[in-house]
């Protein structure tokens, strides 16, 4: 089914028979990936009497008690209630249904190899995602700062990129992530939402500072506080995985959430290719 969409004055076709799932599945009871070491994502069957939710144990049916920790345990979408002392819920923060994207691919380059900064002191064998690439690659090399863009998120797919992220466990090795200058051009150029295939767009340990997070939604450095320039309908997905098949443009975004009253929910970020007429 072709559908015809216009963003900003100008006109675009896509299929929405044709859906491109960039989101890990969790799998429950077998490989699945990890952040920070925590508990794997687990399930079991309740079991109440001689009542038991599973059929292969001779219940009349499958119904299961689920553990996980979103942050944690495969693809999901935040809000700012992950860094505030206000409870925020991510299904009040998201109210975009189909959003303009742009699909880029990043080689992130070593921290001695820049100039640019991170909010604590890093090692020169940091894998950093800089301003100067993502003006190169979205195509703006203004040096008065970002021009916004049309898009309304950016999605990063990162080098090397294979199906090893489907179940990685980022532990010991620290995964690439943005320096301050990269976050701040992003908030720039307009960017509400941000998909990501690495566990956190701050370093992984980071001190607990998630200055990143923090100039995203833009909350002050420390603080637990909204504020009147907070970016409140903004939100951060990180943990996704976009296969090398899938060409770097233009996007339609539907970003599904799980209808969670929380800070950060299970996601399933789809994407539809958008052709111009």
């Amino acid at each position: 089914m072709e559908a015809r969409v216009i963003i900003k004055g100008s006109e675009w076709r896509f299929d929405a028979k044709e859906p491109i799932d960039i989101s890990i599945p969790l799998n429950f009871n077998g490989p699945q990936p990890n952040a920070y070491g925590v508990p794997p994502a687990a399930s079991e069957p309740c079991v109440s009497g001689d009542l038991i939710g599973d059929t292969r144990r001779g219940g009349g049916c499958n119904f299961e008690k689920y553990t996980f920790i979103p942050h944690c345990n495969g693809t999901h979408t935040e809000c700012v209630g992950h860094v505030t002392r206000e409870r925020i819920s991510v299904r009040d923060c998201l109210q975009d249904v189909l959003i303009p994207a742009r699909l880029i691919t990043m080689d992130p380059c070593y921290a001695s190899d820049t100039a640019e900064t991170y909010s604590i002191s890093i090692d020169g064998d940091d894998r950093l995602i800089t301003r100067e690439r993502l003006q190169s690659a979205t195509g703006n090399s203004s040096a008065d700062g970002a021009i916004r863009s049309r898009h309304e998120a950016l999605i990063i797919r990162t080098l090397p990129n294979d199906d090893r992220k489907l179940t990685r466990q980022y532990v010991d090795v620290v995964p690439p992530y943005f320096t301050t200058e990269a976050m701040q051009f992003i908030v720039e150029s307009g960017f509400a939402h941000l998909v990501v295939d690495l566990p956190s767009i701050d370093r992984l340990y980071d001190e607990g500072k998630l200055s990143n997070h923090r100039i995203f939604w833009k909350i002050e450095p420390g603080s637990f506080e909204t504020n009147d320039t907070t970016r409140r309908k903004s939100t951060i997905t990180e943990m996704a995985y976009v296969p090398n098949k899938i060409e770097d443009g233009e996007y339609l975004l539907n970003l599904q959430i799980a209808p969670f009253a929380t800070d950060a929910t299970p996601s399933r970020p789809v994407l539809f290719r958008l052709k111009k007429n």
